[in-house]
């Protein structure tokens, strides 16, 4: 998943998104302890996509800090 598409979902969608990746983690995980997985790579991919989200969240939520102590005023003691 590119970090382009990310960067176009909500946040309810991005939050939405990194639960279905976890779910899909954990499904990868069973086949794995089963054999039944088809490729090992998965689970690396789905690691690195739930990492980038999270990143991508992070980033929105310290932009919106520094927007909102920026905006915010300065108190001034007396």
């Amino acid at each position: 998943m590119k970090p382009e598409s990310l960067r176009d979902l909500s946040r309810d969608e991005l939050d939405t998104r990194v639960q279905e990746l976890r779910e899909q983690l954990l499904k990868l995980r069973f086949q794995q302890s089963t054999g039944q997985i088809e490729s090992p790579q998965m689970l690396r991919g789905v690691r690195k996509d739930i990492a980038r989200a999270l990143t991508i969240r992070r980033q929105r939520d310290l932009d919106a800090g520094k927007q909102a102590a920026a905006k915010a005023p300065a108190s001034s003691e007396e």
